[in-house]
């Protein structure tokens, strides 16, 4: 299995000021989302390589979360060996189709959260 990338999101309900928080620690926004769900996901990256996302809450939610955000190139793959380490898909077996990728949120068996995610390549 290849993973493409692998880094946090921040999932909250003020991503205005957690965008201004990250920029302000030197990260620059890098990609922007708008994702048929209503979230709003913005890629941001240091000037060393270092990444994270921060996406609007579309759930009412207390307070932020933070999930791990894994690009693979073989969405299937990767879902089946979480499945075989006990993870669940928060959406039954439906994916979610982003328009540019496939998706599901895996959770582990101790509350650990999983982004998967296959980019449509072109």
């Amino acid at each position: 299995m290849e993973i493409t990338s692998f880094s946090p999101i921040i999932v909250t309900k003020e991503p205005d000021a957690t965008i201004e928080l990250f920029e302000e620690l030197g990260f620059k926004r890098k990609h922007h989302a708008n994702i048929s769900t209503g979230a709003v996901n913005i890629d941001m990256v240091s000037d060393n390589g270092f990444r994270v996302d921060v996406a609007s809450a579309v759930l009412d939610q207390e307070q932020d979360m933070t999930i791990i955000r894994m690009n693979v190139r073989n969405f299937d793959e990767a879902y089946q060996i979480l499945i075989d380490h006990g993870f669940i898909n928060t959406r039954g077996d439906d994916t979610l189709d982003t328009g540019s990728a496939k998706a599901a949120t895996m959770v582990s068996p101790t509350g650990f959260k999983i982004a998967l995610n296959e980019h449509f390549r072109k």
